[in-house]
This record gives C-alpha cells, sequence and structure tokens, in this order.
C-alpha cells in the first residue's frame, strides 16, 4: 500500500470528512458537507484546502516543512509524501484545514480557488531547494 493510500484510508474514516468528486477531476478528493479539503492526485502528491486566512498564519511553519508547497496566492497547499512522517504531516495539516474551514468559513472559496494540481508554480519534488 502507498503512503497516499494509507493516507487516504486512514482519512475516509474521518467523521467529519467523506469521499467526493475533486472539482478538478483528478484522482480522488475528501471533503465536508461545505468544502473539498483535500485531493490526492498521484502516489505522492496530495493537495490540501488549508484557506487563505490559514497559509498566511502557519506561512513560516509551512515553509520550512520539506514535505509542503505553498504556491503563491493558492488557497491550496501540495504535500509530498515521500515518508510516513509526511503522513503524520499531513494528517496533521488536515485538522488544521478542517478548522479553518469551521472557524472562518468563506463561502466563495471553494468556488474560487482551485487546487494545485494544474497550477504552473507547482514543481516536481526533485526541483524544490533543499532536497
Amino acid at each position: 500500500m502507498t503512503l497516499a493510500a494509507h493516507a487516504f484510508t486512514q482519512l475516509a474514516g474521518w467523521p467529519d470528512l467523506a469521499e467526493v468528486t475533486p472539482s478538478c477531476g483528478t484522482g480522488r478528493a475528501l471533503g465536508t458537507a461545505h468544502s473539498e479539503i483535500i485531493h490526492f492526485h498521484s502516489d505522492r502528491a496530495v493537495d490540501l484546502h488549508l484557506t487563505v486566512r490559514a497559509i498566511r498564519r502557519f506561512e513560516d511553519h509551512l515553509d520550512a516543512a520539506r514535505a509542503v508547497q505553498v504556491v503563491p496566492g493558492s488557497a491550496w497547499v501540495t504535500v509530498h509524501l515521500d515518508t510516513p512522517a509526511d503522513v503524520h504531516l499531513l494528517t496533521t495539516l488536515v485538522t488544521l484545514a478542517l478548522q479553518a474551514h469551521q472557524r472562518w468559513p468563506n463561502p466563495g472559496d471553494a468556488s474560487q480557488s482551485p487546487c494545485n494540481d494544474h497550477h504552473s508554480e507547482v514543481r516536481p519534488r526533485e526541483n524544490l531547494g533543499g532536497s
């Protein structure tokens, strides 16, 4: 079982999440009744809808996390799953995303903010600094 498959199985069992159709049309997704939260695009790349406000609030921490890629102007971050620790980080960030969507809901955020899957600034993991 890949790390992404393991993470999907684990997160799909959370009571606040259910499988939904990804708006980007790629891979599998989990969301709440109001928002898409996570897109599993491959065995190693996952997009997480943190919200712009949460990304700004935790930007220094996200930038410091080797597995996380912040895309300027996006309400989503890309998490690269290379180790079991990356899956643990992902589950922590999913908790943060759920809280962000509950505490600071922005009804237009989901429809105005496509995931990073087709974003021009998302680069393969190998091209990221420090990898």
